[in-house]
């Protein structure tokens, strides 16, 4: 695990009003705390996996001893400022990923490619494990992964896509609640059952529900 130290994990991070496509079953502050407990998941994955986690926000955050990155540009613009002042590897990893696990982490930065790249449903970026990043830049927003392929061709880097579902399972949407509660074992799963949503199922499929009281 020691091997990894070195490898500094950036976490891009919303803390207000965070998730907006999940207000028909939450409310803003309900969002806030969901994606704090989220992010809870990934950090202690990373720690467990060796990395040296970092948050980055357009805002001052704290989030117990993690070091923030505070930085108020476009995101891309951030991130490849960010990586133009690095001389070692970098991981960039969604903060949305709570069901990703320690042995996943270390395969995507152990892999021997230039460039480890976990492709998000949709055509997004999960996450990116970047071994030069001074010889790379990033571009997040609509086809991300297509994008991210094509740079690492146009900059003559080797990639490797890392087939992973549980680092793939980014929470958007309702729906993507159900892998939570039916895979999670951490901070985010705790806090669905707190505020009382549940598995259901109705006509033979998967969905999920909310106590009507709180």
């Amino acid at each position: 695990m020691s091997e990894f130290r070195h490898i500094d994990a950036l976490i891009p991070f919303r803390p207000v009003n965070p998730k907006t496509r999940l207000s028909g079953v939450m409310d803003q502050e309900e969002r806030e705390a969901f994606a704090r407990a989220m992010l809870g998941d990934v950090l202690s994955v990373l720690q467990e996996a060796g990395c040296s986690p970092r948050i980055l926000c357009t805002v001052p955050f704290d989030y117990r001893d993690v070091r923030t990155h505070i930085d108020n540009r476009d995101l891309n613009e951030a991130l490849n400022a960010y990586l133009s002042r690095q001389e070692t590897p970098v991981l960039i990893i969604m903060s949305d990923l709570p069901l990703i696990t320690p042995d996943a982490i270390r395969r995507l930065v152990g892999c021997t490619a230039d460039i480890g790249i976990v492709p998000g449903r949709g055509g997004g970026t999960n996450a990116l494990f970047i071994r030069k990043p001074h010889a790379y830049h990033v571009d997040y927003y609509g086809a991300s992964f297509c994008d991210h392929v094509r740079i690492a061709e146009d900059a003559g880097l080797s990639y490797e896509v890392i087939d992973s579902f549980f680092m793939s399972t980014d929470i958007d949407e309702k729906e993507d609640l159900v892998e939570i509660l039916i895979h999670g074992n951490g901070r985010s799963r705790r806090f669905l059952r707190e505020i009382g949503i549940t598995l259901s199922l109705e006509q033979g499929r998967v969905g999920i529900q909310r106590s009507s009281h709180e």
